[in-house]
């Protein structure tokens, strides 16, 4: 608990964008009397957006998203502040996992927070017993976005929903920025190999994919790109990338670092044609995207290190890193994203969980873009703490901007 609370306090420090939402939760009590149940990676940063809802006059109810991602000390320190219960503990197999998604449900939450989408998928199913309690909900990430969008076109979402990984406050900042960063320093001190150099696998171009070739770049990898959209493979050929399909990138890459949200991304054709020594890493939500039963199962022999896999198929060496979770936090010393790409992703979070409380009964069932005002007001408030001013528009401008009859 010790540990914990000085991770927390380390957090915190960093995120002053939280701090100012705060403030004002403080003085006006948005969640006075509601229930926010939550699951989310249970760490320091997490931990500072459960006080800030709890400062609110939240009653709050928290577990993990993911069986590996729980930092256990700040699940302690957690217990020990008024209105919070965790549940989270890392390492929880399948049946544990959902038995704390479950106590968060028993405490039947009118808000949810959720990271994939696994609180809003079991009230749907095993849990309807908590529809009428709720709201409304948040989805932090892309996999529970798509989810989300499944289960409205399907006509089976229940209760309106907040797509706040959708925003550009998020794609811009935690997407390029946190997953980039985040999931190479975590490949670094987990293998302490050498990126320079190497030949560097990025699957999907999207944000997240964006960010990570980005910085491998900078780090001197040679990075190659595969995608399956023409428009971003495109987008990353331009971009001064390499780019092939899996099938061409298996036989010459060094490190390979999923980030599709996808299904069978890297599977059993490719890994008996990947180098000796290859490492694996997934940036994606789920452990679905590199087939690691495969590779259990054709496995001459298998090695386990802290983090660290190593499947032996032929007398080559096949490194995965964290069972094929999240290498940015189910890694032994993963620590997520920075702590202040977190400040604002949560502050989106924060923001977006209040406008539920004040008007999520007037919305219809669905999923619902983060207001703009708010995501602009984050990046306002971003750079004030910054020091940063701005120009803005004058009246003429805005005039200017809003006719159809100014032309040449």
């Amino acid at each position: 608990m010790e540990s914990g609370d000085l991770k927390i306090a380390w957090a915190r420090q960093y995120m002053p964008v939280l701090a100012s939402i705060r403030k004002r939760f403080v003085e006006e009590k948005p969640f006075t009397g509601m229930i926010v149940g939550m699951a989310l990676h249970v760490e320091a940063k997490t931990a500072v957006l459960v006080e800030t809802l709890a400062a609110g006059g939240a009653e709050v109810h928290i577990t993990g998203c993911n069986p590996l991602s729980t930092q256990d000390d700040v699940a302690a320190a957690l217990n020990t502040r008024e209105g919070i219960h965790s549940y989270a503990r890392r390492g929880a197999d399948v049946e544990e996992y959902y038995a704390a998604i479950d106590r968060v449900l028993d405490a039947r939450p009118a808000i949810t927070i959720d990271d994939g989408m696994d609180l809003i998928y079991r009230i749907h199913t095993e849990r309807q017993d908590v529809l009428d309690a709720v709201i409304g909900g948040c989805e932090e990430t892309t996999t529970g976005i798509h989810r989300l969008r499944a289960m409205a076109r399907d006509g089976a979402l229940k209760f309106p929903v907040i797509a706040v990984n959708d925003t550009p406050m998020k794609h811009f900042f935690d997407n390029v920025h946190g997953t980039g960063e985040s999931s190479l320093a975590s490949i670094m001190i987990t293998t302490n190999v050498l990126i320079a150099g190497k030949k560097f696998v990025v699957a999907g171009y999207g944000y997240c994919g964006r960010g990570l070739a980005q910085k491998a770049r900078s780090l001197g990898a040679r990075v190659i790109v595969t995608e399956v959209d023409p428009r971003r493979a495109l987008q990353a050929h331009m971009d001064g990338f390499d780019v092939m399909t899996m099938d061409e990138a298996a036989p010459s890459g060094d490190i390979f670092v999923t980030t599709t949200g996808n299904a069978d991304i890297i599977t059993g054709r490719h890994f008996p044609v990947m180098k000796n020594g290859a490492i694996l890493a997934n940036a994606g939500h789920f452990n679905v995207e590199i087939d690691v039963e495969w590779l259990a199962s054709h496995a001459d022999s298998t090695l386990h290190r802290d983090g660290i896999e190593t499947y032996v198929l032929g007398g080559k060496s096949i490194h995965v890193l964290a069972e094929g979770r999240l290498v940015n936090l189910a890694t032994p010393k993963g620590m997520g994203h920075p702590v202040e790409v977190m400040d604002l992703s949560f502050a989106v979070q924060a923001l977006s969980a209040e406008f539920i409380a004040k008007h999520g009964r007037e919305l219809a069932p669905g999923v619902h873009d983060v207001p703009s005002a708010i995501d602009e007001g984050i990046a306002r408030l971003k750079l004030s703490t910054l020091g940063i001013s701005i120009d803005r528009l004058t009246p003429e401008q805005e005039k200017y901007m809003g006719s159809w009859t100014i032309g040449t």
